[in-house]
């Protein structure tokens, strides 16, 4: 009996539907998330671009608004030579995800802005940019 009930019990709270926080997020209130990606490790980065594609599946494209900034080793996941990480990219950008990359970073690196995957917005700082946006409200995922 006991393991029938822990078994109804596992199953309820494995398939238990997420409440939503208000207000519910929708086009006129969409979910306001920022990614960061600091890590130049090719796990990393398609790790928070799995997570991405995740989120924006659970919530419907419309219903959230998605900045992924690249600093650091991170710079990376903006880059046109790492080809499958940038047709992910690509990808993302088509439901309308926005890529952020650090001048910082790029000066650092000797890294031209031309070596960008098209479409790919430059900050002057990736930090202070997540900053701004915490301080905006938008909800901040460091993985």
């Amino acid at each position: 009996m006991r393991k029938i009930l822990l078994l109804i019990s596992l199953s309820l709270i494995l398939f238990a539907e997420t409440e939503f926080s208000e207000p519910i997020p929708s086009m006129l209130e969409p979910r306001k998330i920022v990614f960061s990606i600091s890590s130049g490790e090719d796990k990393d980065i398609n790790h928070v671009l799995s997570t991405a594609n995740n989120v924006l599946k659970f919530y419907g494209p419309e219903n959230v608004n998605m900045v992924i900034v690249a600093y650091a080793g991170g710079i990376e996941g903006v880059l046109k030579h790492n080809t499958k990480i940038a047709e992910r990219v690509r990808t993302l950008m088509m439901y309308e995800v926005v890529f952020v990359a650090c001048d910082n970073t790029m000066r650092t690196r000797h890294i031209d802005h031309s070596g960008l995957i098209e479409g790919t917005q430059i900050v002057t700082a990736g930090i202070v940019e997540i900053i701004e946006r915490v301080q905006d409200e938008w909800i901040y995922i460091k993985l």
